[in-house]
């Protein structure tokens, strides 16, 4: 059987080593720390992922005034509930969700 190449092992990618690497002085080390290492709350101080907001879909779409509408209609209690409407929505989500899975 011929030898499995494993490759480089340096980091490739988006991670960078050195946003893994605390910065700024150690502070208290726990008890038994090698000399030179960085202490804990370094580690939980530094940032680690840098969010991008280009992923962001802003806000949801929301109609406030048509929610505030539908609230008071159900809490008088004249929202209309219209049974075959329901019905037929039941259905269409059913022949929707069982033509996905084919």
């Amino acid at each position: 059987m011929p030898p499995i190449e494993v490759g480089s092992t340096s980091a490739t990618g988006a991670i960078n080593g050195r946003l893994a690497r605390p910065t700024g002085p150690s502070e208290a080390k726990p008890t038994g720390a090698k000399p030179g290492a960085p202490s804990l709350s370094a580690w939980a101080e530094s940032p680690v992922v840098d969010g991008s907001s280009a992923l962001d879909p802003g806000a949801a779409p929301i109609d406030a005034e048509r929610v505030a509408e539908i609230r008071r209609a159900v809490a008088n209690g004249t929202y209309p509930v219209i049974p075959t409407q329901i019905a037929d929505a039941m259905i269409a989500a059913g022949v929707l969700l069982a033509s996905h899975r084919e």
